[in-house]
């Protein structure tokens, strides 16, 4: 564990140039501010010095009892386990702040979502094009700004979105969506296609902008977990777990053993019926349909346990703050009846394995290098399919990770081949550390109670979900209320760099690439 104390010394040195100040340390955390007009050298002096990367970047608005916007970056050292937060503050009057775009790509993104919900502007930022923003919004409004009411009609400007784009002899544009076959949520794909070659893809999302941090406002904190279920419907452990860690951070407090491990079997059992659902879908994508039914068949099987140990197939209504809201019932036998999932699961990939067709698609399919994925801070089983040895439950343990043994997978190529293996394997991984921790659980309590928050302290939650890292930040009000939220989903930095790992493939290859890296409409439009 990194000596904190030590740490603060040289980052205080380091800072001295962008005169940092009110240093606090809580939690493996180095929190701070600068002024606004140093705010990107210093970041990008911390990202080089430390290698600490940027997993988060908000706005957050203040002006009713400090007067100012604030802006929030979150770094983080994986390796050593360790976080640095900086804030600066931007005056209403100058709603201005220092681009970090060109030194860090997903803080372009973030950059971009805070001009369009809050209005204010990354100067020098090479593309502050709408991204959140369609073409109904006024342009004075931004949603996320205290006291903003909602226009009383939109009205379409008839202007279409600013593509970009590619032009040349042969070059012509195929456009997909957003509406597409079946349930699938809304997004816009824009191909360049140089005969079956693509050369190049821009995807336009936020049709399902549902306004959820919004929704977040003024909540009673316990009612937050409820809305945090839903942010992506696969995902609703990991985006409620992370919810409640910020809570719990905010308190203070340590859970109950019992709800700790608990969780971590909560959170495997999302992992395994999502990872076997790809898998399915992915071989389906190559012409397979009977591993795609069998992989059904077995999520079928691991749904009903998930009503049987919880009440509900999504596994719902569990979490609160503080712990559980109920215990796991028949979870004694949880591992026995998983291995035999395991042994049925075993012999749907060695049917698709032992298919060369099927392998063929696959290899080399949708290749991301692992120079790409890095530059877009892509995260979960992308990430670890591209060469990136990252997994925030070994790298920031949070429930009751630091007392089981498990093994990140990680594979080289980035195509759509390893990015099936990843899943293949954390889904045994997953049922190994199940075990672990139903052997493991004592009995107990199963929830301690949360006591009041302190107001106006930002605290946050890191889990790693089955898509990746999710991340929850929140701050309370005084009246002990919600005052901001601010969530991320492995999907907001994925869906980038899903164009890169399609560049020199063909267009028929689209629909395999696009399940390989399984992104969340929902989770992204927020």
């Amino acid at each position: 564990m990194k000596d904190l104390t030590a740490l603060w010394n040289s980052l205080e040195v380091s800072l001295r140039g962008f005169h940092a100040h009110s240093f606090t340390e809580r939690n493996m955390s180095l929190r701070f501010e600068v002024p606004r007009e140093h705010a990107a050298a210093a970041a990008a002096a911390l990202m080089q010095e430390y290698t600490l990367e940027l997993s988060l970047m908000l706005a957050n608005d203040r002006r009713a009892d400090r007067g100012v916007y604030e802006i929030y970056y979150l770094l983080t050292q994986s390796s050593e386990n360790w976080f640095a937060q900086m804030r600066i503050d931007v005056p209403p009057e100058d709603p201005r702040f220092p681009s970090l775009a060109t030194t860090s790509y997903p803080a372009s993104l973030y950059e971009r979502e805070i001009h369009d919900l809050f209005g204010l502007v990354s100067e020098d930022h090479p593309d502050l094009r709408p991204m959140v923003r369609h073409g109904f919004w006024p342009e004075d409004y931004y949603p996320l700004r205290k006291g903003s009411e909602v226009p009383a009609g939109f009205t379409d400007d008839g202007n279409p979105f600013p593509f970009r784009q590619v032009e040349g002899e042969g070059v012509y544009e195929i456009p997909v969506g957003p509406v597409h076959a079946g349930v699938i949520e809304p997004g816009h794909f824009r191909f360049s296609v140089d005969g079956e070659t693509i050369i190049d893809m821009k995807a336009r999302l936020y049709f399902t902008h549902k306004g959820t941090e919004k929704l977040f406002e003024g909540r009673a904190v316990a009612d937050g977990v409820e809305l945090a279920e839903r942010i992506s419907g696969d995902t609703s452990v990991g985006h409620s777990l992370a919810y409640c860690q910020a809570v719990e951070d905010l308190a203070g407090i340590v859970i109950p053993e019992r709800a700790a491990y608990a969780r971590v079997i909560l959170l495997e059992l999302e992992r395994l019926y999502n990872h076997v659902a790809d898998f399915g879908a992915i071989a389906n994508d190559t012409g397979f349909a009977i591993a795609h039914a069998h992989a059904f068949r077995i999520r079928e099987r691991l749904l009903r346990i998930n009503q049987r140990i919880t009440g509900h197939r999504l596994l719902r209504g569990m979490l609160q703050p503080g712990g559980l809201k109920k215990d796991l019932s028949s979870v004694l036998n949880l591992p026995g009846e998983l291995d035999a999932i395991r042994a049925d699961f075993d012999e749907v990939v060695e049917l698709c394995w032992n298919n060369s067709m099927l392998r063929d698609r696959l290899r080399g399919t949708g290749r991301l290098t692992e120079r790409t994925a890095r530059d877009h801070g892509v995260l979960g089983y992308v990430a670890r399919a591209s060469n990136i040895d990252r997994d925030a439950r070994r790298d920031h343990p949070f429930a009751a990770y630091d007392r089981v043994q498990f093994k990140v997978p990680v594979f080289e190529s980035g195509d759509v081949e390893a990015r099936t293996l990843v899943r293949v394997e954390e889904f045994r991984t997953s049922i190994d550390v199940i075990r672990q921790a139903v052997e493991a659980m004592p009995s107990g309590a199963i929830h301690r109670d949360v006591g009041s928050l302190p107001a106006w302290q930002p605290a946050w939650g890191m889990v790693e979900a089955w898509r990746g890292s999710v991340l929850h930040w929140l701050m309370t009000d005084g009246d002990g209320r919600i005052y901001r939220v601010k969530v991320k989903d492995p999907s907001f930095v994925n869906w980038r760099a899903l164009t890169f790992a399609l560049l020199k493939n063909i267009v028929p290859d689209f629909p395999l690439c696009n399940k390989s890296f399984n992104l969340s409409y929902s989770g992204n439009d927020l």
